[in-house]
């Protein structure tokens, strides 16, 4: 899965330990997120998806393969 967290949280000028503070995970969960080595589960996906005033859809993209 593709996402545009990293374009989203450096838009608004968050570090990755700043989003991950306040949605109450890890940095490295962030960092994961956003190089595409880690799925969120639905409820971080709705969460982020929520900071950033969007829907899931338009943060995370299925990858073709």
């Amino acid at each position: 899965m593709e996402s545009e967290i990293r374009v989203r949280r450096q838009a608004v000028g968050l570090s990755q330990a700043a989003l991950g503070a306040a949605l109450g995970v890890s940095r490295q969960t962030i960092n994961a997120i956003e190089t595409g080595r880690y799925d969120p589960s639905l409820v971080l996906a709705v969460r982020l998806a929520r900071y950033f005033e969007s829907t899931v859809e338009e943060v995370f993209h299925i990858a073709e393969k």
